[in-house]
């Protein structure tokens, strides 16, 4: 009979690991996936073969985690496709910013990967920079850090674009939330 309380709690585990399948969905797709769907299979795929490995609190962080990795290998498979592997390819593929404001799609792509990173898992995906962290693999204090840097050089891009265009709005980024 073990085995069958194992199955049905491995099963319900499972069931609250996928409740986040458009959550991932969503992730992969804002970043440009060529199939953002499968992307999220693949993901729940993982999940699912290593249930034991996913957080049982909030598998959002991790479940992204894996997500950014599966599309790290899309990107370098595109890549090795289209004969165009450099040394400086980007870590993940560029996010779809197209339907932002002009001024802050500008201010958004002159920043690093890592910098457009760290604000759009706290503003797009909605983790907290503790989650957020966990979701990059890193401190949660180094990663505050490093939305706040991201903040900061967001700020003076769009401050020095601000003769240019009119003002733009941007989304508070809260730092302080736990």
């Amino acid at each position: 009979m073990r085995p069958e309380i194992d199955r049905r709690a491995a099963e319900a585990r499972f069931h609250a690991v996928f409740a986040h399948l458009g959550a991932v969905t969503a992730y992969a797709r804002r970043r440009s996936s060529k199939d953002a769907d499968a992307i999220a299979a693949e993901a729940m795929t993982i999940a699912w073969r290593r249930l034991a490995d996913v957080p049982r609190d909030d598998p959002r962080p991790w479940l992204y985690a894996t997500a950014r990795n599966l599309l790290y290998e899309e990107a370098r498979r595109r890549a090795r496709a289209a004969g165009s592997i450099r040394e400086s390819e980007p870590l993940c593929p560029a996010p779809e910013l197209d339907e932002l404001d002009p001024q802050l799609r500008t201010a958004l792509r002159s920043l690093s990967p890592l910098d457009r990173e760290a604000l759009f898992l706290v503003a797009w995906e909605d983790l907290t920079p503790a989650q957020a962290a966990r979701a990059l693999g890193i401190n949660a204090a180094a990663f505050r850090v490093r939305l706040l840097r991201a903040r900061g050089r967001l700020r003076t891009r769009l401050d020095e674009d601000a003769d240019d265009c009119a003002p733009v709005a941007v989304p508070q980024l809260d730092v302080e939330r736990t």
